[in-house]
């Protein structure tokens, strides 16, 4: 029977480790979030190596993004099993070898494949990382090292970025992940410093219950990142197939939903049966951790959506650099950095469900500000207030909810909450940045369509000879080069350009609108946080290593 430990401070104080373990940690979750970053960094590079499409390139993203959400649930289980030390240091050293692939590999063929062995690897550390938490650390040290794990994501997509956009832009794009090479040897080295745990062998490892969740997932993915490409409801021309001119991105989010729920129902019969299940899902038994996931998932969704937007916009529309892209983030990262590593401290003093609801009400209000005040110029000092007010709420939020998380599991499902909060991070961001995008693109072709309608000085005959169904974010110069094809004049040309920045600028509010919404929502599931204040992750005596 679990029970949760109610430390003293004086216990605490003699059970102190060293912070060996967790710079290991830390480095661990900076390889994995630089290596998603360096990786659109590295596309344009990869394009002119390899002569491939940018489709073909960025199927590193897409295969890695797949492989870790895929297989998360399946890794936590290989760790219970074999050992999470152990497995730890073999897939750092995989990890490793993915880098190497993307060094030297002649093609894409070989950075593909690398990507797919980083996902595997990371869809072990996730769960891992957790897993270690609780093994190597109690009370307000646990409290520090789950919220650096949150404050590591955003230095790594800072650093990736001013990084890698140095690189890219002076040396090429391979140097870049002799950085990821150099982060698994440092987490290798700093492994040995870890608690050594024992695996148990009598664990199996559920096969069925992988093939669906990891199916779910798959079809999820897919489907929610081509809504765009391959068509919301009806089929683009771009789509691979068709079900009766139906596009099948919704077809694989239905497929994903379905799947998913038998994943469940599955489970839940194995549980019933006595056996050990892919994911105990008693860790999700009690409302307050259901509405950390549902917090978890919408934050995420959110920041996944503002990374999406402030990119597309700066370097599409603004036609700008990728290292522009970066300083002009560094406000943002840099505040979610900070408050991720700083939020600890308020742990002792409020409770989760006051810190979740305060923090919302941040986010809420910023992208309020931001859909007044945003302009053309992503440099404009009242942009950049709403995205730090912003990035100090998603920081919080992103380290509180993971905590509560950790901190109602007994130490022997850590690696569970791992794999939960894996799956549902990686889920969320590819639905944030795909629902943003159809939602923009959608709005922004309805927009224009209207538009060109109310203006007599663009007639129909030349409305005709653009293409208004496959409207997107493009620059002035590039619409003014499209127009050069038409029998537009120049003033025309200026009338168009002036309505296409009015549109978009118009869609973009309406983008963080909607946003608004959404943050303004997830205070229902915020004010279903634990009202107490969090200390540690209740340990059981069964399976705890010494």
């Amino acid at each position: 029977m679990s029970k949760s430990l109610q430390r003293t401070p004086e216990a605490d104080m003699t059970d102190r480790r060293s912070w060996m373990p967790l710079i290991c940690f830390f480095c661990a979750q900076v390889l994995m979030s630089f290596n998603v970053a360096a990786l659109p960094i590295s596309l344009g590079g990869m394009v002119e190596d390899f002569g491939v499409p940018p489709t073909v390139a960025s199927s590193t993203i897409v295969v890695y993004g797949l492989a870790v959400a895929a297989l998360v649930m399946t890794g936590a289980k290989l760790g219970q099993r074999i050992g999470w030390v152990i497995l730890f240091r073999v897939v750092v050293v995989v990890f490793a070898g993915s880098s190497v692939l993307m060094l030297i590999g002649p093609t894409v063929t070989f950075a593909i494949l690398g990507q797919v062995l980083a996902g595997a690897a990371a869809a072990i550390i996730v769960p891992a990382l957790v897993a270690l938490i609780a093994e190597n650390y109690s009370g307000a040290q646990q409290a520090t090292a789950v919220g650096s794990l949150g404050s590591a994501r955003a230095f790594s997509g800072m650093t990736a970025f001013l990084i890698g956009g140095a690189l890219g832009t002076f040396v090429g794009w391979r140097p870049i992940f002799f950085v990821t090479l150099g982060l698994a040897v440092l987490v290798f080295v700093f492994s040995f410093w870890l608690r050594r745990d024992r695996g148990n062998p009598e664990i199996r490892i559920d096969l069925v219950a992988s093939v669906l969740i990891g199916a779910a997932i798959i079809f999820l993915t897919l489907g929610f990142n081509n809504l765009n490409g391959w068509g919301i409801i009806w089929a683009e021309p771009s789509a691979p197939f068709a079900v009766a001119g139906v596009s099948p991105a919704p077809v694989f989010v239905v497929l994903g939903v379905v799947l998913g729920q038998a994943f469940f129902i599955w489970t839940k019969r194995r549980t019933k049966q006595g056996k050990v299940p892919l994911v105990d899902l008693s860790v999700l038994k009690h409302p307050t951790e259901r509405a950390a996931v549902y917090a978890m998932f919408i934050i995420v969704a959110m920041e996944a959506a503002v990374n999406f937007t402030v990119p597309t916009y700066i370097q599409v529309v603004q036609g700008r650099t990728p290292f522009d892209t970066s300083l002009a983030m560094l406000p943002f990262n840099l505040t979610v950095f900070v408050t991720a590593t700083l939020i600890v401290r308020f742990y002792t003093r409020f409770s989760p469900r006051v810190i979740a609801l305060t923090a919302f009400g941040l986010t809420t209000i910023a992208l309020l500000w931001l859909s007044l005040v945003v302009t053309n110029n992503w440099e404009t000092l009242p942009t950049i207030l709403g995205l730090i007010v912003f990035g100090i709420g998603q920081g919080a939020l992103v380290t509180l909810v993971f905590n509560v998380l950790v901190t109602a599991a007994p130490k022997e499902l850590a690696g569970d909450v791992g794999s939960i909060r894996g799956t549902t991070q990686n889920l969320a961001s590819a639905v944030g940045t795909a629902v943003m995008g159809a939602v923009l693109v959608t709005a922004l072709g309805f927009g224009i369509t209207n538009a060109a309608a109310e203006h007599p000085e663009l007639p129909d005959e030349l409305v005709q000879q653009v293409d208004l169904d496959n409207v997107n974010f493009i620059s002035n110069d590039d619409l003014r080069q499209l127009l050069e094809g038409t029998d537009a004049d120049e003033a025309q040309v200026e009338a168009a350009v002036e309505l296409n920045e009015q549109e978009r600028l118009r869609t973009l509010k309406l983008g963080f609108l909607i946003l608004a919404g959404i943050s303004a929502l997830a205070a229902l599931p915020a004010s279903r946080l634990p009202g107490y204040r969090p200390h540690e992750i209740p340990a059981e005596a069964v399976g705890s290593a010494d």
